[in-house]
């Protein structure tokens, strides 16, 4: 069976490694953005009769989506069999209800398209709230992959006597599993968003752990504003600085430098976004998935 890999813009880097650790090649296209803000799709490679491995990572949806839609249409015109889409972080996760009158419950409406659009779809912890499973959402299958065993295995290796902060009760089962593999202590504040940029944050008695290196993991590091405060208070507290661990480096406006002049000793996250804070690759995590799903033996 005919596999091609193809990285659409930004994410030429992990398509080429897969491609390699796969042994499947890389397909050539063309996107870009005429002087108007239109986007331009063009297929170089032959896709009639392959399947394609498409990988994109979906921060900043908005500016992406068509460029997408318009390739996997071109692709499937072209003959194209089978296309999955590798989105190491997915968006339109968050909005998973009506929390107003008239709001839109996007996370639905993106599911429905991109369901619509693909075959299947792999993805690294995804922002799952208020939903068990993406197939609530999803009618395609959705593999999901998780990187609490690679952010546990950079910790072991790399901080001594850590003790592990979650933001809020909702992380608890994610803090624990990478407390538990890294093998060190951990802690769950309880946090109140208020808004966007508004969060109120309640540390318990931390007066246990002074002596410890906290490291304050999330899944994803967005405004930063529960890192933020987290940060001020622990060192307050006489803590020293705390490093910060996310798997997704979405770094709205200043949210990077806001966080370092908080007083954050390191910013870690994986490359699932490519950012200047990436220190975990996910190719290692991705390649059993993909290995499956593309029926390719190494």
């Amino acid at each position: 069976m005919d596999w091609l890999i193809f990285g659409l813009p930004g994410n030429e880097n992990l398509a080429t490694q897969l491609s390699d650790q796969l042994q499947i090649p890389c397909g050539n296209a063309i996107i870009r953005h005429f002087p108007d803000g239109e986007s331009y799709v063009r297929i170089l490679s032959d896709v009639q009769n392959k399947n394609m491995l498409l990988v994109m990572t979906l921060d900043h949806p908005d500016d992406k989506l068509l460029s997408l839609y318009f390739f996997i249409l071109a692709a499937r015109e072209q003959g194209a069999k089978k296309i999955g889409l590798l989105a190491p972080y997915l968006a339109y996760m968050r909005q998973d209800k009506q929390f107003l009158p008239g709001e839109a419950v996007t996370s639905g409406y993106f599911a429905h398209l991109l369901s619509q659009l693909t075959d299947w779809i792999v993805t690294i912890d995804p922002h799952l709230h208020r939903r068990s499973s993406m197939s609530e959402i999803y009618t395609v299958p959705v593999t999901l992959l998780h990187a609490a065993p690679l952010i546990s295995k950079w910790i072991k290796e790399n901080v001594k006597n850590a003790l592990i902060v979650g933001p809020d009760s909702e992380s608890e089962q994610w803090v624990k599993e990478v407390a538990r593999e890294a093998e060190v202590p951990y802690i769950v504040l309880e946090k109140v968003r208020k808004g966007d940029r508004q969060v109120e944050i309640k540390v318990p008695d931390v007066s246990t752990w002074k002596h410890h290196r906290p490291v304050l993991v999330d899944d994803i590091i967005s405004t930063a504003r529960t890192m933020i405060i987290t940060v001020q208070h622990l060192i307050r507290a006489d803590f020293q600085n705390p490093i910060c661990i996310g798997v997704h480096a979405v770094f709205a406006g200043n949210a990077f430098e806001e966080l370092k002049a908080a007083g954050a000793e390191q910013i870690i996250t994986c490359d699932t976004i490519p950012h200047s804070s990436n220190s975990i690759s996910v190719s290692t995590l991705l390649l059993p998935g993909l290995l499956s799903l593309t029926r390719i033996k190494k």
